[in-house]
């Protein structure tokens, strides 16, 4: 008599987040599955798995960063596992796009985060892994199962070892003072924030200092670096104020033009960030920090039906 096939985890990784998916792959202990990309001359492509995945649970990384390609083959990627007849599919996104979208704050614009939840959940995804969503309510756009990761638990230790005397943490606008708050609570320290108005989106027309930063070491913390406008204006501000070191800390490395140059020239001691999205180019400022053993850890845990909870850094 034929017995049931126990389940197997495969992970596989889209072309956007292959350096990530390797990694995780080698902390998990598994090989990355083999998955192609095919590419039409008219820019079309068809992403397919080279190994059958029948009844299997499948892992899918992939960041969706810039260009919008890496978000459709993550898709099709999904479609491609349902049609195969995969056991449950998990759509591994360390960095989760067009987050920054996450409600209407003007009359005609669309609400992208929301739409993409239904993407990947239309594409036929079962759960959802990610790590700092821009905004923690995005969770409720999705009707499946989300397991949100937490960089404090990569950052905090980084911190700690600093042996820094006078931590104080600042957030960087008015929607991070929550972040902000559960890092000072990991070092029963004080805050401050950056009141910033912009005129339009990544240009900022005037910050101020709420609270007191002389002769502090300042940890700014954030979720995203973009441009690196808001992280060096806030350094310069906060230096000009009286503030002995400031480091920033922001999980997602962005960092479009013209990050670079000014993080180059900014009067901040390090940027650290994560590798959940890859650099463009190296700076000596700019230290990142690796999520692989994380991710493995939470992917075992789904696996084995196992709380995630064990993996978030307790105060």
């Amino acid at each position: 008599m034929k017995t049931e096939n126990p389940r197997h985890v495969k992970l596989f990784s889209g072309s956007g987040s292959k350096y990530l998916a390797e990694q995780i792959a080698v902390a998990y202990g598994v090989p990355l599955g083999a998955a192609k990309v095919t590419r039409f001359n008219d820019g079309e492509f068809s992403p397919h798995f080279d190994e059958s995945v029948r009844g299997c649970d499948v892992f899918i990384i992939q960041s969706t960063f810039a260009p919008t390609d890496n978000l459709f083959e993550l898709l099709l990627l999904i479609d491609a596992a349902k049609r195969a007849s995969a056991h449950y599919i998990t759509a591994v996104i360390p960095y989760f796009g067009f987050a920054r979208s996450d409600r209407k704050d003007k009359p005609r614009v669309a609400i992208a985060s929301k739409l993409v939840a239904n993407l990947l959940t239309a594409a036929g995804v079962t759960r959802i892994m990610t790590m700092d969503l821009h905004a923690p309510q995005i969770q409720g756009f999705f009707d499946v199962p989300v397991d949100h990761l937490d960089a404090t638990s990569i950052f905090v230790p980084y911190i700690r070892q600093l042996n820094l005397s006078n931590i104080l943490i600042a957030a960087p606008d008015m929607g991070g003072v929550h972040r902000a708050r559960e890092y000072a609570k990991f070092f029963n320290a004080e805050m401050a924030i950056i009141d910033k108005h912009r005129k339009r989106a990544n240009e900022i027309e005037s910050m101020q200092i709420i609270g007191d930063v002389e002769g502090r070491d300042v940890i700014l913390v954030d979720d995203i670096i973009d441009t690196a406008g808001t992280i060096t204006k806030a350094a310069e501000l906060l230096r000009k104020n009286g503030a002995k070191s400031v480091r920033a800390f922001c999980t997602h490395p962005v960092l479009s033009s013209p990050a670079y140059e000014r993080i180059d020239i900014a009067p901040v001691e390090e940027i650290v960030v994560c590798d959940t999205i890859p650099l463009k180019q190296e700076s000596p400022k700019i230290k990142v920090l690796p999520t692989a053993s994380l991710f493995a850890k939470a992917i075992r845990r789904v696996y084995t039906y196992e709380s995630i909870s064990t993996l978030f850094l307790k105060v």
